[in-house]
């Protein structure tokens, strides 16, 4: 049996429609301004950016929670950001369909807010 992380990542409505697109099973490709995806190790940090970037930004966000194959997510190193509590995943854009292939299950909404 795999062994998983649970990884959480904000996302505003549009990005969530195409998420529910995919299935529930992958996150969107990266826009041309945006060279890294960065999913966050925890929930209190993914709401906080909900609530802090994406309500002022959008009017609305979500929190998804998803589980990654623990062996692949290795190659990647957790950064810290600011408090202890902001760790996250840098994952290159161009690495996000590999990413995405080793999404155990489904993504889930874990967390909406509207303005």
């Amino acid at each position: 049996m795999k062994e998983i992380v649970t990884l959480y990542r904000p996302v505003n409505a549009k990005e969530l429609e195409l998420i529910k697109q995919s299935e529930w099973k992958a996150f969107p490709p990266r826009l041309p301004d945006q060279p890294i995806f960065y999913p966050v190790s925890n929930f209190e940090y993914a709401k906080q950016i909900t609530v802090e970037w994406n309500i002022p930004a959008y009017g609305n966000g979500y929190v998804t929670e998803f589980d990654v194959d623990k062996n692949f997510l290795s190659q990647y190193r957790q950064e810290n950001v600011g408090a202890d509590l902001h760790n996250e995943y840098w994952i290159p854009a161009e690495e996000l369909p590999a990413f995405n292939a080793h999404i155990v299950g489904q993504i889930r909404v874990v967390y909406e807010q509207h303005a």
